[in-house]
């Protein structure tokens, strides 16, 4: 796909950071955008500055969908059908993700699976609803949005971090075989997994709309991120600090959402299945290959962090 003027693009968790630059950029291509998310306001906020930047005749349109619930990804398969009248999409981003859910020990089911949810649940039923979609046309591509932890699931030594981990290893694993899978079947439709490393996104503010901070989510948000005595922090306490980390994340990040989003398509119209997304998961990436069995003793994070500077 060379190109994305005159295609139709499906996105999940459209609402902010990477989701909204992807958004963005199409538009600004020509391409018709349907959006999702669980917040109205941001998909608000993402739909006009679309139409703002959008040449004459650009469609865009938003649905409010927890991509976690199969029923819900049909009924906005079914707004896209209506809205665009139409019986096929060219694009489909697997986008929206959520943080939380560390320890698979100490954590409740629920704080694990709320997050282990969205971020493979949501990639596997947006695939299921909008496959037929992609194969009615004459060009798809269909991609999943991984991260570095579906290359190595760890936060550091004294962090658990397994349900984002296991999700984004599967997310990893269900794009790459797709991609047989899509070529004995149809092969007119391709798949690419992308896997960020640190990018300028709102993923941890916006746990507050998903559910995850609540009192026992927001705790479990700050254990994995370390530092900080979770539980002697009242609840006021625990939702200051996870929005003071949220900006933190959110305005130091190496990598902006604007750039991740151009990646990410100029790795669509070449082509590329893999598309990893700043220098951290490069180095990362070529660490762990190198020496695959150090992955998880406490010094690699430290060869890391020298293999970033490089």
């Amino acid at each position: 796909m060379k190109d994305f003027a005159g295609k139709i693009a499906v996105i999940t968790g459209g609402g902010t950071g990477m989701g909204r630059e992807l958004a963005r950029g199409l538009v600004a291509e020509g391409c018709d955008v349907a959006i999702c998310d669980v917040s109205d306001a941001n998909m608000q906020e993402t739909v006009a500055l679309c139409k703002s930047e959008a040449p004459q005749g650009i469609r865009v349109t938003s649905f409010r969908c927890d991509v976690s619930k199969p029923d819900e990804m049909d009924a906005f398969r079914d707004h896209v059908r209506e809205a665009f009248n139409t019986a096929h999409i060219n694009l489909l981003f697997n986008n929206a993700g959520i943080a939380g859910g560390g320890s698979f020990l100490n954590e409740t089911r629920e704080q694990w699976e709320k997050t282990f949810n969205v971020c493979w649940g949501g990639v596997y039923n947006g695939t299921r609803s909008f496959m037929p979609l992609l194969v009615a046309g004459t060009e798809g591509h269909i991609i999943n949005t991984s991260s570095i932890n579906g290359i190595w699931a760890s936060a550091g030594p004294h962090a658990a971090h397994t349900a984002y981990s296991s999700a984004k290893f599967a997310v990893r694993g269900f794009t790459e075989s797709l991609i047989t899978d899509l070529r004995l079947h149809a092969p007119h439709v391709q798949a690419s997994v992308v896997m960020p490393g640190h990018v300028g996104t709102s993923i941890l503010l916006n746990a507050t709309n998903t559910g995850v901070t609540s009192d026992d989510g927001g705790r479990t948000l700050l254990r994995m991120m370390g530092g900080t005595d979770v539980d002697r922090m009242s609840a006021d306490e625990v939702d200051n600090a996870i929005r003071a980390a949220g900006e933190t994340f959110r305005d130091n990040a190496p990598t902006t959402a604007k750039e991740a989003a151009t990646i990410i398509l100029d790795g669509v119209k070449a082509g590329r299945w893999r598309i990893l997304i700043g220098a951290d998961a490069h180095s990362l990436d070529e660490l762990i290959r190198a020496t695959p069995e150090d992955a998880y003793e406490t010094e690699f994070v430290a060869r890391w962090a020298t293999a970033r500077k490089r």
